[in-house]
């Protein structure tokens, strides 16, 4: 190795030692994993993907089954959930329901507005009446309530 190589090299050593993630007390794990809830609250697709991609992040860095993560889509957001949205951004949400076990929640409050339907939605989905009022109540069950955009 030269030595322009090997300097590059040692300098990125203490970067890469730094970005460890550091865990607080008491540890997640999988008899007390985190408990993450996400509100979406719009359709606005790259602020969709923002989040999506956020929470992949997230779930990157937690040992496997340490963190549980809700989507809770409410208001506009409930349009992402409908079969003829993005199809790309789709098969992303479906990658964190199938590959993470992320829970997605829909509210039905929006659907009656909407005069949507079931059938209208990807399969999957946990329907709650007040998508608003699920993440309340996870809030005060423990959860932490934050959306990463």
């Amino acid at each position: 190795m030269d030595r322009r190589r090997f300097l590059t090299f040692a300098a990125l050593l203490p970067v890469a030692a730094a970005a460890k993630m550091e865990f607080s007390d008491p540890k997640p794990s999988f008899d007390n994993p985190r408990k993450w809830v996400v509100p979406v609250k719009t359709d606005d697709l790259h602020i969709v993907n923002h989040i999506i991609g956020g929470i992949n992040n997230v779930l990157n860095e937690y040992p496997p089954e340490s963190l549980q993560v809700a989507m809770v889509f409410y208001s506009r957001g409930m349009r992402v959930l409908r079969k003829d949205y993005d199809p790309k951004t789709l098969k992303r949400l479906r990658s964190l329901m199938d590959g993470y076990d992320v829970e997605v929640v829909g509210c039905v409050n929006t659907m009656k507005t909407m005069g949507w339907k079931k059938k209208d939605f990807i399969d999957g989905i946990v329907y709650r009446q007040a998508g608003i009022a699920e993440v309340l109540e996870r809030s005060v069950a423990g959860w932490i309530v934050f959306a990463p955009y």
